[in-house]
């Protein structure tokens, strides 16, 4: 069964971009940083298989037009965007493995879904997360929190219907990050 899975780096204070949208702060990068480790005793081969075995990618607008839609593939992987507007004209012309869904993020997740087949759903952006948690339709979390305090910016959970219970399912502590899997109780 394909599931959602959220899978960000966050500042220790909950931003996954500095207040000019540079992810992770001005050099763009030091939220990513645990993610270049070379060291083989580090999960980033872990993670990078997940990612690897995905078998779509559910992106929100404004993260899919700051990647250019991933050059019109994520890894050879499909990308549904949720968006009531008209895609862009690369996604509209020149990108055959996106897809646009106007009608709403549950349509959007289950076109997803049915593309991974058995395999799981990446989402990506932090507003198309907080979309999909109201929903109801994002299974599980995937957190890279990286201990440093950017202050400012652009907040992965920055609005949220309500409660939302998680539970815990797996943590793996490294100087460089902690990284927390939760699932999401429905």
């Amino acid at each position: 069964m394909s599931l959602s899975v959220l899978d960000m780096s966050v500042s220790l204070d909950g931003f996954v971009a500095d207040a000019h949208d540079y992810l992770g702060g001005e050099d763009g990068e030091r939220l990513h940083a645990w993610a270049e480790s070379q060291d083989p005793s580090r999960p980033v081969k872990q993670f990078e298989d997940e990612w690897n075995a995905a078998g779509a990618i559910l992106a929100g607008r404004r993260t899919a037009e700051l990647m250019d839609h991933w050059g019109g593939s994520h890894g050879g992987l499909p990308i549904f965007v949720p968006s009531h507007r008209p895609p862009p004209p690369a996604a509209r012309w020149g990108y055959p493995l996106v897809t646009y869904v106007s009608d709403g993020i549950e349509s959007a997740m289950a076109q997803a879904k049915a593309a991974a087949a058995d395999k799981n759903v990446q989402v990506r952006g932090a507003n198309v997360a907080q979309r999909a948690l109201e929903a109801g339709v994002l299974d599980e979390i995937q957190i890279h929190q990286i201990p440093v305090l950017l202050g400012e910016g652009r907040r992965l959970f920055d609005v949220l219907p309500g409660l939302i219970e998680l539970e815990i399912r797996h943590v793996i502590d490294t100087p460089e990050a902690t990284h927390i899997r939760y699932g999401v109780r429905h």
